[in-house]
């Protein structure tokens, strides 16, 4: 079973590159993270063509998450619990039937959370708090799950090509960081880290100065899973190439395969 990560940074905006990069990789399940579009201006129809079930959680313009599948949907659920006024539309989450049980996949855009000291660090680290008590929920239930999206957070040193550049920024913060590792703590698996440790490996880079031209990127697109499902990782890979495209995100896929 193969999952990919990806923030499309505007689905109809990258809707050409979207399905070339599908119809090549043709992954088992996609989350896509920032698709800027409501849920009935998603271009459904396009990745439907392509054999997938599709599943929103759009909000007009900004944000926005789905979940596009070959396999049916069980169970879909919108929304990260904890706070039922919470309207930013960054989460939604899956659960399928595999030969090996049933597998939760969530798709999750954590929040950026920059300019430091200002409300949105404090939502960012809200959220985080949130996504650490789902995750104790669901690893309480002894689930297969992966939690698949753009996380905004540089893990470690060697996840940036030039660290000292983000000091000053959200994703790099101590604090940042600190939340990152206690959802690891808990007993969840980074799972590119879990196949490779070799720094140099990014999901992100800026369109300003040049920073793909120069290499300059980030790994902030992460693949956390359960134990269950760490037990059945069988390869993780970056897939650059999309960066290189005509009218690409900033972001790249993320792909991992699970043996369900």
């Amino acid at each position: 079973m193969r999952i990919a990560t990806w923030n499309i940074n505007g689905v109809r905006a990258r809707i050409d590159g979207a399905v070339a990069w599908v119809r090549d990789a043709a992954p088992d399940v996609l989350c896509f993270q920032e698709i800027k579009s409501a849920d009935e201006a998603f271009p459904r129809e396009a990745f439907e063509d392509l054999g997938y079930n599709v599943e929103t959680h759009g909000q007009k313009g900004f944000n926005g998450v789905a979940i596009l599948s070959k396999l049916p949907i069980d169970e879909i659920s919108r929304g990260l619990p904890g706070d039922d006024e919470d309207v930013q539309a960054r989460f939604i989450e899956a659960v399928f039937s595999v030969k090996g049980g049933a597998i939760r996949v969530a798709s999750l855009y954590l929040p950026n959370g920059n300019p430091i000291g200002s409300e949105k660090l404090a939502y960012k680290y809200a959220w985080m708090d949130r996504l650490e008590a789902y995750a104790k929920a669901h690893l309480a239930a002894e689930e297969t799950f992966v939690m698949a999206g753009d996380y905004n957070v540089i893990p470690e040193p060697e996840d940036a090509r030039h660290p000292e550049n983000w000091r000053d920024d959200a994703l790099f913060q101590p604090e940042t960081r600190q939340r990152f590792r206690r959802l690891l703590n808990l007993g969840l698996t980074d799972a590119f880290r879990a196949c490779t440790t070799e720094p140099g490996h990014y999901s992100f880079w800026d369109y300003q100065a040049g920073a793909w031209q120069r290499n300059n990127g980030i790994r902030i697109d992460h693949h956390l899973l359960s134990p269950p499902a760490a037990d059945r990782l069988v390869s993780a890979m970056i897939d650059k190439r999309t960066r290189g495209w005509e009218k690409p995100s900033d972001h790249v896929p993320v792909v991992i395969e699970l043996d369900v």
